[in-house]
C-alpha cells in the first residue's frame, strides 16, 4: 500500500528518473499540462506561483499529457522547449505521461484516488487539472482546470504555514 507521494518516482522530461522522496517536506502542486490547450496560458500562472513561493517551500512539477484532444503531440525536448520559451517555466517539467486508463501512471492512479473529482469520478476530465500535496506527503485537494493558478495562493499559503 502506498503511505505518500514520496513512495513514486517519475520521469523527468530530460529523460532521468527522480525519487519523489526528493520533494519530502516540502508544498508540491502536481498538474498535467498539455502545449496546445486551451488552458495553456496557465504555465504563465503556475511559473508565478513557483516564483513566489519556491523559496517558502513550494514545488511545482508539470506533467505533460496527450490524453485531452491530442493537445500535447510533441516530443518531450519540443514540450520542455516550448514551455521554456513561451512562459519561462524553470519548475521541474516531468516527461509525457498518461493520467487516465490501462496505461494512467502510477503516481496518477494514486492522486485520483486519494482526491476523487466531482460526483466521487477519479477520473482526470481534461488538461491542467491540478493537485496539492502538503508536507507530509498527503493530497490537499484536486483543483478542476478551470481554477486558475493565482486562485490557489490562499490554498498553498496555508500548506506552507501547516
Amino acid at each position: 500500500m502506498t503511505a505518500s507521494i514520496y513512495d513514486f518516482s517519475a520521469r523527468q522530461i530530460d529523460g532521468q528518473d527522480i525519487a519523489l522522496a526528493q520533494f519530502k517536506g516540502r508544498v508540491l502542486l502536481i498538474v498535467n499540462t498539455a502545449s496546445q490547450c486551451g488552458f495553456t496560458p496557465q504555465f504563465g500562472g503556475l511559473q508565478a506561483l513557483h516564483q513566489r513561493y519556491a523559496d517558502q517551500g513550494l514545488s511545482v512539477l508539470g506533467f505533460p499529457c496527450n490524453q485531452f484532444g491530442a493537445q500535447d503531440p510533441g516530443a518531450d525536448s519540443a514540450i520542455a522547449s516550448f514551455c521554456q520559451r513561451n512562459y519561462g517555466v524553470d519548475f521541474p517539467m516531468m516527461a509525457k505521461i498518461d493520467v487516465n486508463g490501462r496505461a494512467a501512471d502510477p503516481l496518477y492512479q494514486w492522486l485520483k484516488a486519494q482526491a476523487p473529482g466531482l460526483l466521487g469520478s477519479e477520473a482526470i476530465k481534461w488538461n491542467f487539472t491540478k493537485f496539492l500535496i502538503g508536507r507530509d506527503g498527503q493530497v490537499i485537494r484536486r483543483y478542476a482546470p478551470l481554477d486558475k493558478p493565482a486562485s490557489l495562493a490562499g490554498d498553498i499559503e496555508a500548506a506552507l504555514a501547516a
